[in-house]
């Protein structure tokens, strides 16, 4: 959002309602979206083979119905709850203000249920890193700069997919703690698939990947400052020696995850700033 926001915001003045509006819908789906992601989770074993010295702030699932915080019913009725709020948002947002995002949220939906959802199961898949760069990327920005200016544009795609990078490197480095788990539960995730080994390897390349296409933007026609973006790269890197030189314990010392989560959500904010500051 705070991408998208930014972009539109050199093309009309922001309508905050929309954007609250948005933002409230957003946060239903979220919280929609893991209550169910806990279900299947849970269902599979997968949160319940993690063992104590794996979990994390960040890892093994939100562990509600591990820990019995919840019933399984009450984390049905939470995301049922919550999804309707987000699709009743949602189904505003189209009628009364942006019809063209339609297929947007449409997509969105999909994506978001088919992260752990049957019948695609995308996290079990191998899959689910895709999915996370698309709708925390490129998807989300481009429906948020659609709902302020009534249309799309390609300047989003590029300003908002090294945000998608970053959130599956995110997603990536988490993955690590819930591998023995995981392989328990079949759920064959990228590090599932490569072994830490392979993917520590590729978590280093996710991250050059994405500043590589940060540092190419002013190629693109973005004004320099859109280089703000490079900021969280020393964030990135420590992070990514964290993982590299210890993909079996990392997380039990070292604070990959939460630069790992600094990382996406510094670019977010430090792109949206100088997209303000140098317009295109």
């Amino acid at each position: 959002m705070v991408v998208g926001g930014a972009a539109a915001a050199q093309v009309a003045p922001i309508d905050w309602l929309w954007m609250l509006i948005l933002g409230v819908a957003l946060f239903g789906m979220e919280v929609a979206k893991n209550a169910w992601g806990d279900v299947y989770d849970y269902d599979s074993g997968t949160d319940l083979a993690v063992a104590p010295e794996d979990r994390t702030d960040f890892s093994g699932g939100k562990r509600v119905l591990v820990d019995q915080l919840l019933t399984r019913g009450q984390t049905w009725a939470m995301s049922c709850g919550f999804g309707g709020v987000g699709i009743a948002l949602g189904t505003l947002i189209v009628f009364a203000r942006a019809p063209e995002v339609f297929p947007l949220g449409m997509v969105g939906l999909a994506l978001g249920w088919s992260y752990h959802g049957p019948p695609l199961r995308l996290a079990y898949r191998g899959l689910g890193e895709l999915d996370v760069l698309l709708c925390y990327g490129p998807l989300l920005a481009l429906a948020t700069y659609a709902i302020q200016t009534h249309r799309f544009d390609l300047d989003v795609v590029w300003l908002s997919l090294p945000l998608g990078i970053f959130t599956a490197a995110f997603l990536l480095v988490n993955e690590f703690p819930d591998h023995a788990a995981d392989v328990t539960a079949d759920k064959r995730n990228l590090v599932v698939r490569l072994g830490k080994q392979k993917a520590s390897r590729l978590l280093a390349l996710t991250y050059l990947a994405g500043f590589a296409l940060v540092a190419a933007l002013p190629l693109l026609g973005f004004s320099p400052w859109v280089l703000l973006g490079l900021l969280p790269l020393p964030l990135a890197a420590r992070a990514v020696w964290f993982v590299w030189s210890e993909p079996e314990t990392f997380h039990r010392q070292r604070p990959a995850q939460p630069l790992a989560l600094l990382v996406f959500a510094g670019y977010a904010v430090a792109v949206g700033l100088g997209t303000l500051l140098g317009p295109r």
